[in-house]
């Protein structure tokens, strides 16, 4: 697979060159200071491309091989008239993209958020921190912070007794530390929604379910998969975050069949899959290796992780060790390095699948540093070293076509 690490631009505290450092040769980045809605023009994206560029000459080449995310409106998620100009923006783009070269582009579907977290700095018994979900404490700030209308609803009776005795015991800081991870915004943007804003965004989606998201997903990627065809992009959207419904919200890319009924919906090969499999992991119901069997012709992008689910309460999660947790991490590089094998037997252009380490431990000098959540130097050198490892093992392993 080609390594790759996720970049946030010019205030990312990890640099271009630390990437480069631990092996990579390709970079996922996106325009955070764009709208969106709004065009990427292609000047903004060839400065992008030039500064992940300058220093090819004198080292180890780096270029710009995924965008992660071109994030998609949310009047097209939530099925406006309005959606119609912000899929014209869409598709101009993609032709930018195209233009400049770029032809991995990822994407996701989920409404308001594009992650949840209860907790940025779970600790592990060696010390490092990592990223972890709490039922109860998703709970706590839906019911008695937000206080989402109808939220009793979604809770069991024993889960909001306890979230409640829990707020009792928390102090203002404590209260205000949850309702920011809960309310962080994209990935690459370090403020939180307001807890008013927050609930009217919510309120806009009231009579939306699963069948109306559905809907709307499948005739966004109706109206841009064929021009990404055309255009030799492949579209790649990533599963939801966690896979499961939350604040009333609809999640319509959490499971085998959500994917199933996504690439029928526009059965073109640019309709494709970011396997995350840290994300789908979260469930014990997906099997992932035979994800990779059934999907791989579809998947153009890899996120590679894995989460542990708390033996008591499988809703409650945190982001484990690459090579531990509950994702079987030998069984999927398996099945995706068995379908680069099969893609160069075929002579794809696209034989080889961009990877990237996802949401490394903070740990060592970088507990003292300030990071994007997931996303410091030495847990993704760390991951990505472990992956590498497993990588080359399973190649020496198998037949070679």
């Amino acid at each position: 697979m080609i390594q790759t690490m996720r970049w946030f631009g010019p205030n990312d505290p990890v640099s271009l060159m630390d990437i480069r450092q631990a092996g990579c040769s390709g970079i996922v980045s996106a325009l955070h200071q764009i709208p969106v809605g709004e065009v990427w023009s292609v000047e903004a994206i060839e400065e992008r491309k030039m500064l992940i560029e300058a220093g090819n000459a004198q080292f180890t080449e780096l270029h710009w091989l995924v965008v992660e995310s071109l994030p998609v409106h949310e009047d097209i998620k939530k099925g406006l008239p309005s959606r119609e100009k912000y899929i014209s923006n869409y598709k101009e783009s993609l032709r930018n993209l195209a233009a400049c070269g770029i032809k991995t582009v990822c994407y996701n579907f989920m409404p308001v958020l594009d992650w949840s977290r209860t907790q940025l700095s779970y600790t592990l018994p060696e010390g490092q921190q990592t990223l972890r979900f709490v039922w109860e404490d998703f709970a706590l700030f839906d019911l008695y912070i937000l206080q989402r209308p109808g939220s009793e609803n979604d809770y069991e009776p024993e889960v909001q007794k306890s979230a409640l005795a829990k707020l009792n015991a928390m102090s203002q800081e404590e209260i205000g530390a949850l309702t920011n991870t809960v309310l962080l915004g994209l990935p690459g943007s370090e403020e939180a929604f307001e807890l008013t804003e927050f609930q009217s965004l919510l309120n806009a989606y009231a009579h939306i379910g699963d069948k109306e998201l559905r809907e709307n997903l499948y005739y966004f990627i109706g109206q841009i998969a064929p021009l990404a065809q055309e255009l030799g992009i492949n579209l790649c959207i990533h599963p939801d975050d966690p896979p499961k419904s939350l604040l009333g919200l609809p999640r319509v890319v959490s499971t085998e069949s959500d994917l199933s009924q996504l690439l029928q919906s526009c059965d073109v090969r640019a309709n494709g899959i970011t396997f995350c499999t840290g994300s789908l992991g979260v469930r014990a119901d997906n099997n992932l290796p035979q994800m990779v069997e059934k999907f791989g012709d579809r998947i153009h992008f890899v996120h590679l992780r894995t989460t542990k689910r708390d033996s008591d309460n499988p809703l409650n999660f945190h982001e484990a060790p690459h090579l531990e947790g509950d994702v079987d991490m030998y069984e999927v590089v398996k099945a995706l390095v068995q379908e680069e094998q099969r893609r160069k037997a075929d002579q794809y252009v696209d034989s080889e699948l961009p990877m990237r380490p996802d949401h490394g431990f903070q740990m060592l000098d970088d507990l003292h540093k300030r990071t994007y959540p997931g996303y410091s130097a030495i847990g993704r050198l760390k991951a990505l070293a472990e992956l590498r490892g497993l990588e080359m093992s399973i190649l020496r392993s198998l037949p070679q076509f």
